[in-house]
């Protein structure tokens, strides 16, 4: 019986993640961007014929951005929650997660630069 109520936990637990993610794609406008983002690299990298190790960056730059995104907007919840009306500390912890995610981002673009640019060369 412990088993079964285990393996029915963990079945919900991907349920509430899934939901998470719909969530962050289909109320996030940056969210979307990084989908387009992610099937363009996806796409490209196919085209292309990137190595394993390339694809490797590749994902793990993906997930960085995509988690990076997940937390900022997770963040963002939770501040509004606790200070629904403009503070000023609550705007600094909503622009330093925005950051994590530009910095996710500027980073994901360079590695991208410097693995698709030689194949179009």
């Amino acid at each position: 019986m412990k088993l079964i109520r285990y393996i029915q936990q963990r079945v919900r637990s991907f349920g509430y993640a899934f939901k998470g993610m719909a969530t962050l794609i289909t109320e996030q406008p940056n969210a979307q961007i990084h989908l387009l983002a992610t099937g363009v690299v996806t796409v490209t990298g196919w085209w292309c014929g990137v190595t394993r190790l390339e694809w490797c960056v590749l994902l793990l730059c993906m997930a960085l951005v995509w988690t990076a995104e997940a937390m900022n907007t997770a963040l963002e919840h939770l501040t509004d929650l606790a200070s629904p009306e403009i503070h000023p500390l609550a705007g600094k912890a909503k622009d330093v997660a925005a950051a994590a995610v530009l910095v996710a981002a500027i980073f994901a673009v360079v590695i991208a630069g410097i693995i698709f640019v030689p194949y179009f060369l």
